[in-house]
């Protein structure tokens, strides 16, 4: 099954700050992470995910305080 081209993965707000959360789309890269899944890369190519099913995980560190180690994905068409 081909994986889907592009992802939009939400990113949390700080804690406790009552922010609204981040949503990024991520693109496929064409690039796969040494477990063979698909890497994902935002526009500018600094934020990078592997996503499988509706979970992304981080490759690169998030913007903002916190670690978020699984992130929310939904596939776009």
């Amino acid at each position: 099954m081909e994986s889907p081209r592009r992802y939009a993965v939400t990113l949390p707000g700080p804690p406790g700050r009552h922010v609204p959360p981040e949503v990024v789309v991520v693109h496929l890269t064409g690039e796969f992470t040494t477990a063979g899944e698909p890497v994902y890369a935002d526009e500018a190519g600094a934020f990078r995910v592997a996503v499988a099913g509706e979970a992304a995980r981080p490759l690169t560190a998030l913007p903002g305080p916190g670690r978020h180690t699984c992130l929310h994905a939904v596939p776009l068409p």
